[in-house]
């Protein structure tokens, strides 16, 4: 009586490979053994601990079928963080990164207030706080259980000190101004096929789409911000690569000057800023 043999671990990357990005693979086999990426490299050749293959190709199977790798996983990078995050938030992107570094150029040199609308994981509104201690942060969300999550990402950070609040874009802040709003808001079309397709299936949907065209909730938060922000703060909201002369237009309408639209690292629009008039330039 034969037994088939323990697979090795870089047998089953290979394996995985072929059903799955091979990059994907190897962060979810590093998710099934509990170790990090780089220990796999060191013990590649190592017999698969007792329930790591089954347990991997469960894993695999999952992302096969679209299913987002931070999802099965439960964590995604950001910011150099590790970020918990539910299908009840968005999956922070490397992109939303250069709203981080908008954000943390807008702010006082010396304390400041900043709001994070739609917070979803906290990732924004974490990243700043991480970065500047002295900026009182608060965060909100349409969603009490992705608030649950951000409030959980706060405590593992050791980010006590920032504060969140339930309600629809500006409604958690009542008559609160700040010296910088940020918001990644849903921008996608309604209709937009992509909702469909691979990872985006999987994704809160309220946190991706809004409106025929895309630019509801940009709409709400561009009319609201001159009542929210201290004069001459500041309206920074990420949006589609194709959106930068819409949002604009749109920044522009509310009252809001010297606005302009930032590029990412690929060289795509990515977020629009706009700042509030100043005390001797209201009207």
């Amino acid at each position: 009586m034969s037994t088939n043999p323990t697979p090795t671990l870089d047998a089953l990357l290979r394996g995985a490979a072929t059903r799955i990005d091979a990059t994907d693979a190897r962060w979810l086999l590093a998710h099934a053994v509990e170790r990090p990426q780089g220990w796999l490299y060191a013990h590649a050749r190592d017999p698969a601990p007792a329930g790591v293959a089954e347990r991997f190709d469960t894993l695999v199977a999952r992302r096969a079928a679209g299913e987002p790798v931070a999802y099965i996983t439960g964590v995604q990078g950001f910011w150099g963080c590790e970020f918990a995050v539910t299908p009840a938030t968005l999956i922070p992107r490397p992109e939303t990164e250069r709203l981080v570094e908008l954000a943390l150029a807008h702010l006082p040199a010396r304390g400041g207030r900043l709001a994070d609308l739609g917070t979803g994981s906290g990732a924004i509104a974490l990243a700043v706080a991480r970065e500047r201690p002295d900026v009182a942060v608060l965060a909100t969300d349409a969603s009490e259980v992705a608030l649950a999550v951000a409030r959980a990402n706060a405590q593992a950070l050791g980010l006590s000190r920032v504060r969140f609040a339930q309600g629809d874009w500006y409604a958690p802040l009542s008559d609160e101004r700040v010296d910088v709003i940020a918001s990644n808001p849903p921008y996608i079309e309604a209709a937009d096929p992509h909702l469909a397709q691979g990872d985006l299936r999987f994704e809160p949907p309220t946190a991706l789409a809004s409106g025929a065209d895309g630019l509801d909730a940009i709409r709400v938060l561009a009319q609201g911000a001159r009542a929210h922000l201290v004069p001459g703060g500041w309206l920074l909201v990420e949006h589609g690569w194709n959106q930068g002369a819409a949002v604009r237009a749109l920044f522009a309408g509310a009252g809001l000057r010297e606005v302009a639209t930032e590029r990412d690292l690929e060289a795509r629009d990515r977020v629009t800023l706009g700042r509030a008039p100043g005390a001797a330039e209201a009207g």
